[in-house]
């Protein structure tokens, strides 16, 4: 059997991480939870290995990334009080739509975090992923006129642009 790669599975803070979440989920800070954390963070880091994050490329703009955040927690807001008024409203069902953007977005991470983003605001899903082509194809769920098709589209390219500039600021 060979351990060289042990050397490449050691991963100290995400095995503090797993610690930290190990004590979280008992609800309190103690020995025990403490030594509990450390076998099972042994234990995930050495027997179930994860490959390493393909983080090569990105550089994180941290004052532009807290921006950010406060940002998508504001739209997380209006996006769920303007699905429950779609849902609640006494009109009929707005139209939806299903539409392919580009992205511009270079590594597959940052892409993978911009897709979870925008599937956790309601309002919209993205249902499929070209990753070749840098494609999304996206189920809109209020696009009744070509004003609301506009708006999301342009949610969208925002969420490319802050992406981007948070994670690909070598990107031109």
């Amino acid at each position: 059997m060979r351990f060289s790669g042990i050397k490449h599975r050691f991963r100290p803070w995400f095995m503090v991480w797993i610690i930290v979440m190990w004590c979280m989920l008992m609800g309190e800070v103690t020995v025990a939870n403490l030594v509990g954390g450390l076998i099972a963070s042994l234990f995930i880091v050495f027997a179930l290995p994860l490959p390493a994050m393909p983080v090569a490329g990105i550089s994180v703009s941290w004052g532009k990334l807290f921006i950010f955040m406060v940002q998508w927690f504001v739209e997380l807001m209006e996006a769920s009080i303007k699905v429950g008024w779609l849902a609640v409203r006494p009109q009929e069902v707005p139209k939806t739509a299903i539409v392919r953007l580009p992205m511009r977005l270079e590594n597959e991470f940052v892409l993978a975090l911009a897709v979870s983003l925008y599937n956790l605001q309601p309002g919209g899903t993205v249902s499929d992923i070209d990753i070749a082509n840098r494609m999304l194809t996206i189920h809109l769920l209020d696009a009744d006129s070509e004003a609301h098709l506009e708006r999301e589209i342009a949610a969208v390219r925002k969420l490319e642009a802050d992406m981007i500039a948070i994670f690909e600021r070598s990107h031109p």
